[in-house]
């Protein structure tokens, strides 16, 4: 990461938010991913379940924390992302996207704590991120 400014340990990025999902957003996600589950798409059985609504798909929510990082730092490379999904956001919420930085080291890059919230302020899915210096390939 020669010549890159490293952040600050404890640095946090500026919140981003997305959202609310509506049903036609979830049937296009659901399309487009595979991922039909009707638990996703079909209100009564959500409801019958116990969901106020159907829940947002979780690799929706979790994809979501890529445009937010590059936004932050461009001249860096996603080089990892995970998430544990802790609670379900609903179809209708807004979802608020967040990080902090816990550790940078040229050699190891910058590693991140990400957490994304409903709109009760409930922990959704709490994640990391390893950001990279892009690396050059053949010398150039």
């Amino acid at each position: 990461m020669s010549g890159l400014r490293l952040p600050a340990i404890g640095e946090r990025l500026p919140d981003w938010r997305i959202g609310p999902f509506d049903a036609a957003a979830l049937a296009a996600y659901a399309e487009v991913s595979g991922d039909d589950n009707p638990i996703h798409l079909d209100e009564g059985l959500a409801l019958a379940i116990g969901f106020r609504a159907p829940p947002v798909h979780g690799m929706k929510l979790l994809a979501a924390f890529e445009p937010m990082l590059l936004a932050w730092r461009r001249d860096l490379f996603l080089a990892r992302l995970s998430g544990k999904f802790v609670q379900p956001v609903t179809r209708g919420e807004a979802v608020t996207l967040t990080g902090r930085v816990l550790r940078a080291s040229e050699q190891e890059g910058v590693f991140l704590r990400l957490l994304a919230t409903g709109e009760t302020r409930a922990p959704a899915i709490v994640g990391e991120a390893l950001m990279i210096a892009p690396q050059r390939v053949g010398g150039r």
